[in-house]
């Protein structure tokens, strides 16, 4: 499952790791990232095993997003963004529709991804970020919607995503102005869920998080984010709905009587991973 782009593990406890390794380039993105990322997660997600995933990078920053030379348009790339006649637009919605999708794939997985994050979180990393499920962050952390310096509105995902993350007026100041959000802000506004001295306590303090996550039903926890990624969408009372559908397909009193075992003893609970998911 390693890439050009990225290395991934998964350990016995169910904790799988991605990390981006092209700190010489800032870890930026071209578009074979995107489709290897969604493979990659897919692939976790299918297989079954994975309980949580951590995203991480090496070298000084998290990412600087797409690679500005992707958006000179030469060779095939050219094609790609050509929207000079009405069947060029169509082809380009296309394409960029495949690209969001890649993103999709993190939030759409049956375990929660949480995003470790140092330096620069910029452009296209953002909106990898705003997919992830929780956002862990060094001191020198900071967010930025990158694209409206370079005359372009964000189009994977951040424009659609941060406003349900942050207070709405925050993410329209981002996506407007294109300003640094640094780790102290992120936060306060609730883009970070914790923030630590440098990047290898931020790493520490996300696999202690996933941890504690490994630790827990994977049942149980899938059944959580498909009930949270939901009501994030829908009212209340559809929300509810949905909820109680779900819970009829997830209620196990066996995995509760190991899950309340392992609870009162203080132990990690021996859950049986989740079901492959075959191919389509």
């Amino acid at each position: 499952m390693n890439t050009e782009f990225f290395t991934v593990e998964l350990a016995e406890s169910g904790i799988a790791h991605l990390r981006l390794n092209r700190p010489e380039r800032m870890n930026t993105m071209t578009p074979a990232f995107f489709p290897a990322v969604r493979d990659a997660v897919s692939k976790l997600n299918a297989d079954g095993s994975a309980r949580v995933l951590v995203i991480s990078s090496a070298g000084k920053h998290f990412s600087a997003g797409m690679a500005l030379d992707v958006f000179a348009g030469n060779g095939d790339l050219a094609t790609m963004l050509h929207t000079g006649n009405a069947r060029a637009r169509l082809a380009f919605q296309d394409g960029l529709r495949q690209l969001m999708r890649c993103f999709d794939a993190i939030e759409a997985a049956r375990f929660p991804v949480i995003a470790a994050v140092q330096g620069a979180c910029i452009g296209g990393a953002l909106d990898l970020a705003a997919a992830c499920d929780l956002r862990v962050c060094s001191a020198d952390a900071f967010f930025t919607v990158q694209e409206i310096h370079i005359g372009m509105a964000a189009d994977l995902g951040v424009l659609q995503r941060l406003p349900k993350i942050v207070p709405p007026a925050v993410a329209r100041e981002m996506a407007f102005t294109g300003e640094r959000l640094p780790a102290d802000r992120a936060l306060a506004t609730g883009l970070a869920n914790a923030v630590l001295p440098d990047a290898d306590a931020a790493l520490a303090h996300a696999m202690k998080l996933a941890e504690a996550i490994a630790a827990k039903s994977p049942l149980a926890i899938a059944g959580s984010k498909l009930a949270l990624n939901y009501a994030v969408d829908h009212p209340t009372s559809d929300a509810l709905d949905q909820m109680t559908l779900l819970q009829s397909a997830i209620f196990d009193l066996d995995e509760m009587g190991r899950a309340i075992a392992a609870w009162k003893g203080k132990t990690a609970g021996q859950f049986e991973p989740l079901a492959p998911v075959t191919p389509v």
